[in-house]
């Protein structure tokens, strides 16, 4: 079963994040990822960023749910106060 800091881990081994925060059960996980790299991104684009890097864990089922809750720049970031 996996834990947060995997996923973590996970994904900033995609994308190089400012900021990442996961929480979960080991089944499913809910993530907030800042990252430059999400500059001039749509928000599925950013998403299909993020899943298509972890599309062979999720087809294995090892990762077996990842919500989005947040895919920001860091500019976006520190707009909403963060």
């Amino acid at each position: 079963m996996l834990t947060p800091d995997q996923v973590k881990q996970m994904i900033a081994d995609i994308a190089p994040c400012e900021h990442i925060e996961v929480e979960g059960d080991g089944h499913h996980f809910f993530a907030t990822i800042v990252s430059s790299r999400f500059q001039g991104k749509a928000r599925l684009a950013r998403h299909r960023m993020i899943k298509d890097g972890l599309a062979e864990k999720l087809a294995s089922n090892e990762l077996h749910a990842l919500s989005i809750q947040t895919a920001a720049t860091p500019e976006e970031w520190a707009a909403k106060g963060n």
